[in-house]
């Protein structure tokens, strides 16, 4: 096994998902889309793709050009018929390599929001970790105003009052999550630290660091059965 991680942009990080990695003694390469990094191996040489998010719209990839690699690469990973992870943005554009529409939302979401876990989503092994307390909802961390509709032959796997389509499974190990799984206290603080609404800053920041354990567990455990 060795997983291949690209980033978007160099703030937006595998957080949590890098500490499994390492905890479990994966191998796994780092690329830095943005600033011109390419894999170190062929795309045959890794087992698992994980595509992390950034601020960038899938709908002006023609002004941001690294997001065409990347779109390239998961088709890549896609074709051979391993394991791909998509975050945020990562989602929008597994979304769009599968041929769906990818444009922006009515409304942005920024925040610890609950979602609904569909009954697809509970049946699903991967994704039913997310659950709290094996209920059909999760409350995770969201950073987007773009969404996107559910690619042909994809499954929902959770959806919001807001955005109908919040993660969604295709083929049987290709995972696109609307919201940020692999956040942590520390990266939440520096996304916000040039927010000028001190106390709403300072009330996400409590909210984080309350349910910030609990998450950080169901997260792992997703990452125990996505890289099973």
């Amino acid at each position: 096994m060795k997983v291949l991680v690209l980033k978007n942009i160099p703030m937006e990080g595998p957080g949590t998902i890098e500490d499994y990695l390492k905890k479990q003694a994966i191998p796994f390469d780092t690329v830095e889309l943005m600033e011109g990094g390419e894999p170190k191996d062929p795309t045959a040489g890794y087992s698992h793709l994980i595509m992390m998010g950034g601020p960038m719209a899938v709908y002006e990839m023609h002004m941001h050009k690294h997001l065409e690699r990347g779109a390239s690469l998961i088709d890549d990973f896609i074709k051979q018929k391993k394991p791909v992870l998509g975050v945020c943005l990562g989602a929008q554009m597994i979304a769009h390599v599968l041929g769906a529409n990818v444009y922006a939302g009515g409304q942005k979401e920024v925040g610890w929001y609950e979602v609904d876990i569909s009954p697809e989503g509970m049946e699903d092994g991967v994704f039913k970790t997310l659950s709290m307390e094996g209920a059909p909802k999760a409350e995770v961390f969201q950073w987007h105003g773009d969404t996107f509709d559910l690619p042909a032959g994809a499954v929902r796997l959770a959806s919001s009052p807001v955005y109908a389509n919040q993660a969604f499974r295709w083929g049987k190990s290709v995972y696109a999550l609307q919201f940020h799984i692999e956040v942590t206290p520390p990266i939440i603080t520096e996304w916000f630290a040039g927010e000028r609404d001190f106390f709403e800053t300072q009330k996400l920041f409590k909210k984080t660091l309350e349910v910030y354990p609990e998450y950080s567990k169901r997260a792992v455990e997703f990452y125990g059965e996505f890289f099973r």
